[in-house]
């Protein structure tokens, strides 16, 4: 079915379904519009029914040959406790779903307007409450998730050696230059299964956070990924955002102000370079992904965010002993062919 054909067969079940709704605000006499939302990084669409008594709805095009709607609708009833979308419909055969409205503010732009205007007042409250969210996340129980075990760690990673060497770059990896990487994966690896596991939304970033203004909460979205896993993974992925860069200094603010209230740090060197090195990680894995973006769905514009996660890698990588053949690979051979790939590309 083409995509014009599914907005068609959406937009027509997801209003059916907004006639049947008793207790959701739903007023028969009221006319419905409809908008596309966005699309995301994933094949799924969303779109919005709204009402001129305030009422709105997301209606959601989550092709099933690729997007696990089951997943998903596991995953929001696992976070019942934070403010996600509730699933009012489904139907997975079509790969639809109706679900409750969080609105339209995203945190990035926040998150830049703080910054902009040097407002680190609204910067620490708007991550205080990000943080405050994702304790809470925390807290709900994973064991029905899949492990972020060894083969999905090393899996993305690999996009790193074949998304951005190899094909981005067009670079010939040696024998010695494969065995590096092969290294370097064990060790971020064997770090993350040395931390507590636990819940991991997996994307718990800027552009996956709404701010809520009429219940004063936040909204958590993109959840369907989620795995039990690292202690470290989600406040990285907040905090070394791939879509907004702040100090060192700053960040190890944020990082502290988490630790003071998460019961699971005893040890904050420890913390430290789980933190660096699930960075190390989740960047190594950006870089490839945002490159698959471009050469298999088309999606350009996430090239311009590779120069930020590639920055992230350099200066963790820098920082430990373990890291620095690593670290010297990157700097002397891989960043000069990045650097010509950008002056192609601009």
């Amino acid at each position: 079915m083409t995509k014009d054909r599914r907005q068609l067969a959406l937009k027509e079940w997801s209003q059916q379904q907004i006639a049947l709704l008793k207790t959701d605000g739903a007023d028969a006499d009221l006319d419905l519009t409809w908008q596309m939302v966005s699309g995301d990084a994933s094949f799924r669409r969303y779109f919005r029914w709204s009402q001129d008594n305030g009422n709105s709805w997301i209606a959601v095009d989550a092709p099933p040959e690729h997007e696990n709607s089951r997943q998903f609708v596991k995953v929001a009833q696992l976070l019942e406790s934070v403010n996600a979308p509730r699933v009012l419909a489904k139907d997975f055969e079509q790969g639809f779903m109706l679900l409750s409205d969080l609105g339209n503010q995203l945190y990035l732009p926040l998150l830049k307007e703080a910054q902009e205007s040097g407002n680190i007042d609204l910067a620490d409250d708007l991550y205080h409450r990000a943080i405050d969210s994702l304790e809470k996340m925390q807290e709900v129980s994973a064991s029905s998730l899949p492990d972020y075990d060894e083969a999905m760690l090393r899996a993305e990673m690999e996009l790193f050696r074949d998304w951005f060497l190899k094909k981005h770059l067009g670079l010939e990896l040696s024998v010695v230059e494969n065995r590096l990487l092969d290294t370097t994966f064990e060790h971020l690896i064997d770090s993350a299964h040395a931390q507590p596991q636990v819940f991991v939304h997996r994307d718990y970033h800027s552009r996956n956070i709404m701010d809520c203004k009429d219940t004063n909460q936040l909204g958590i979205i993109d959840f369907q990924d989620a795995v039990r896993g690292p202690l470290t993974y989600d406040l990285l992925s907040l905090l070394r955002d791939c879509y907004i860069q702040w100090t060192p200094e700053q960040v190890d603010k944020w990082i502290g102000y988490y630790i003071k209230q998460s019961p699971a740090v005893l040890d904050k060197e420890q913390f430290t370079q789980w933190f660096d090195w699930m960075g190390l990680q989740r960047h190594i894995k950006v870089a490839g992904i945002f490159c698959r973006l471009n050469y298999r769905a088309g999606k350009a514009d996430y090239l311009k965010d590779i120069p930020l996660t590639l920055t992230y890698i350099l200066q963790q990588a820098e920082k430990y002993p373990a890291m620095s053949e690593f670290h010297q690979w990157l700097e002397q051979k891989v960043m000069p062919l990045f650097e010509e790939k950008q002056a192609q590309l601009s």
